[in-house]
């Protein structure tokens, strides 16, 4: 269940994974002979139940509507909100962030590691960095 979960998050999930991941979460419900193998599978039942369309647009749109799956998002900056102020640049671990000072700064997106660093110190007075769905 653990790596049809993760292939979910990653983007690659397939048509038929929930199916699966209800059928082995059934399969270690009823064949467990302890209470904690037979409730394991419940964080991913329920998720299932309360949270489906999460994981269709996972599968069938590849995104990500919470915005958290690394892999399935990119950071962009909003031009109307950045001030040029050169704290994302200066902190970005991977330069991937450019621009010079008091002009709007651009993400590559292919350098990007999603690592945050730049959204937490732009989250104070400007709020320009917004994660965004990759497709």
């Amino acid at each position: 269940m653990l790596d049809i979960l993760t292939d979910i998050k990653k983007g690659k999930g397939k048509t038929g994974d929930v199916d699966l991941l209800l059928e082995l979460a059934e399969g270690v419900k009823d064949g467990s002979l302890c209470g904690l193998g037979q409730t394991s599978p419940n964080p991913v039942l329920t998720t299932i139940r309360f949270f489906k369309d999460e994981y269709d647009a996972h599968i069938n749109e590849r995104r990500c509507p919470a915005l958290l799956c690394k892999e399935l998002i990119n950071y962009q900056i909003i031009p109307d909100k950045c001030e040029g102020c050169m704290l994302c640049l200066k902190s970005c671990p991977v330069g991937a962030i450019s621009g010079i000072k008091k002009e709007l700064h651009s993400i590559d997106k292919d350098k990007c590691i999603k690592c945050g660093t730049c959204i937490e110190l732009c989250s104070g007075k400007y709020k320009a960095i917004e994660p965004v769905s990759k497709y």
